[in-house]
């Protein structure tokens, strides 16, 4: 099933501005200060980043479905 949307959540733990997400994909992820989502990025064509990003991710905030 293709990944049609990409969230940070920040409902139990917040984004501690690493790097790792942008570092992993930065065709979806930036982090000027905090994570941010690209718009406009067709998200299916970077499933296997987003998946890795969000696995890797220590705070454990990156979401997606």
């Amino acid at each position: 099933m293709a990944i049609t949307k990409v969230w940070l959540d920040e409902s139990n733990d917040e984004c501690v501005s690493c790097g790792a997400c942008e570092a992993t994909c930065d065709a979806v992820f930036e982090v000027p200060e905090k994570m941010k989502v690209k718009e406009g990025v067709d998200f299916s064509a970077y499933e296997s980043e987003i998946k890795d990003a969000a696995d890797s991710c220590p705070a454990g905030v990156i979401k997606y479905e």
